[in-house]
């Protein structure tokens, strides 16, 4: 399972050179007129959240073939990332971006006049930290927007459950829902999944989730900067805000397991811990869940971000005869006959291009909402994430947890998030010596 790094999915070319923007962020405020269209086929965007996901997300709508896109209102509490993925998106698209200052937000309560600059046959990104996800979908939702939302959807089984409500109302207006799990679109490992769902390795017996690289990083509080600006700013590094690595780093490879094996899980089991992690957030810097499907087979998802380990962004999918490398890291899928991955057991590798999968699932999305086809993701969406936090619950309560507990626990990471301001006392705050509280199996509520 070695592998080059050039080998590996890039995120979005558009953005491979502009680090500045590379992390995702919340919303702007104010109340405008919407933005009328003029007699043509224009779909009209607006960005909530403008750090990397969200940039590259509105490079992705714009870049779209099946007809004219346009951005036309942005938001996030941050107005420097907002400016930096304004000058981005315009440096590139010209024209196609008219977002003047009245329709530019900066505050919590952006995301509703960015949407408000809306009609019904427009389109809203919604790609800020995942814990404000289900408050969003539901407003673009209540608004009869069309949407695309980054993964990953919810942090705990409250969001979970209101992203499930807001899809079926979403269903019921016959509103386009894409959940940004671009690896259900790429088109070789469709293939490669097709190829297993007929037999080519015989049944699925096993299936391995991982995600092994380079430390998360943390940025120290800027002076000045109030407790919730600085856990947004580093929104990757605190469980309220992104649900923990297990699920915001592994999900698409979790998604991809659960896709090959036809089935979400049942259970989990497993662990978790600090063990070189000197920064003083929330993360676990190790995680080791073993997931148990209903006919008894199992899921095993490890994730590290540690220096100088062994590195591995990929899923091995183990069958009866045979087993496959596949997944979000893996360009080039294969699959092999035996449980050997060596080039003299290869049975099957894609042939021809290689699309950028994070194009198509925004080419399928507005095909889908200028030709009035059925779309929704929500669903999938919403079970992908409760698989990472079924993984999570379990490692960080050191509890066996089964998905009907997972789904109806009543914890919720980030109680009144409605009412959230940069003022505001985030859920979690750091002890005498600048340390925020981390799960401790056995010890800590997580269920």
């Amino acid at each position: 399972m070695e592998q080059d790094r050039s080998n590996r999915t890039s995120r979005r070319d558009f953005l491979k050179n502009t680090t500045q923007v590379a992390t995702a962020s919340v919303l702007g405020s104010v109340s405008v007129p919407r933005v009328h269209a003029a007699e043509d086929n224009t779909i009209r965007v607006a960005l909530v959240g403008c750090g990397g996901r969200g940039t590259g997300a509105a490079a992705n709508a714009l870049a779209t073939s099946s007809g004219p896109t346009r951005l036309v209102a942005m938001a996030d509490v941050f107005d420097y990332r907002l400016q930096t993925s304004l000058k981005t998106l315009t440096d590139e698209y010209g024209t196609q971006v008219d977002v003047p200052a009245e329709r530019q937000f900066v505050g919590f309560e952006g995301y509703r006049a960015a949407i408000e600059c809306l009609k019904s046959t427009d389109l809203v990104i919604l790609a800020t930290p995942p814990a404000f996800r289900p408050l969003h979908l539901e407003f673009a939702v209540e608004k009869g927007c069309n949407v695309f939302m980054e993964k990953s959807f919810a942090v705990d089984a409250p969001g979970i459950r209101r992203v499930l409500k807001a899809g079926k109302e979403a269903s019921r207006k016959n509103l386009k829902i894409a959940g940004g799990l671009m690896s259900r679109h790429y088109p070789p490992l469709q293939a490669a999944v097709q190829k297993i769902h007929d037999g080519a390795i015989g049944e699925v017996i096993t299936c391995w989730a991982y995600r092994e690289h380079e430390p998360v990083g943390f940025a120290s509080k800027r002076a000045g900067m109030t407790e919730m600006a600085h856990q947004i700013r580093n929104y990757s590094n605190f469980t309220w805000l992104n649900g923990s690595f297990i699920l915001d780093w592994l999900i698409h490879n979790l998604d991809v397991c659960c896709w090959v094996k036809g089935a979400w899980p049942v259970s989990a089991q497993g662990q978790g811990g600090r063990q070189v992690r000197q920064e003083p957030d929330q993360l676990f810097d190790h995680y080791a869940v073993e997931y148990r499907f209903e006919d008894g087979t199992r899921m095993f998802a490890q994730g590290r971000h540690m220096a100088s380990c062994w590195s591995f962004f990929g899923d091995v999918i183990q069958g009866a005869t045979g087993c496959a490398v596949l997944g979000e890291g893996i360009r080039e899928p294969k699959i092999y006959r035996g449980h050997l991955e060596s080039s003299a057991n290869l049975i099957w590798e894609h042939r021809g291009e290689f699309a950028n999968a994070y194009q198509v699932e925004h080419d399928r999305l507005f095909e889908a909402i200028r030709n009035d086809l059925p779309y929704n993701e929500t669903e999938r969406s919403a079970y992908a994430a409760l698989t990472g936090i079924l993984g999570r619950m379990a490692a960080e309560s050191g509890q066996e947890v089964s998905w009907e507990t997972a789904l109806a626990s009543e914890v919720d990471l980030a109680p009144g998030i409605e009412g959230f301001t940069m003022e505001t006392e985030p859920p979690v705050f750091p002890d005498a010596e600048g340390s925020y509280p981390v799960a401790m199996p056995g010890v800590s509520r997580r269920v």
